[in-house]
């Protein structure tokens, strides 16, 4: 790895009765994966991005999806790979 990574946490808000089209249009996304998610319609989503940019543009997709109520960001980490091999 010779980029930074950018991992970013976000909660996406969801109609219920949409839940499963919201998925099915999430999992459509480059470098999101899906990891928890509630009959209310919350779901956890964690990106990876090459930079802040990526993710922005990636959380105002998420936000136009139909369907969707909101996505929050919730935690940002950059991972240096200069520091990976220590």
């Amino acid at each position: 790895m010779d980029e930074m990574l950018h991992i970013a946490s976000l909660v996406v808000l969801a109609r219920p009765e949409l839940l499963e089209a919201v998925k099915a249009n999430l999992r459509l996304l480059e470098g999101l994966e899906l990891h928890q998610q509630s009959a209310v319609g919350k779901l956890v989503v964690v990106l990876e991005a090459r930079d802040e940019t990526q993710i922005l543009h990636c959380i105002e997709q998420i936000n136009n999806l139909p369907g969707v109520l909101n996505a929050a960001l919730i935690y940002h980490e950059l991972l240096d790979p200069a520091g990976a091999s220590q």
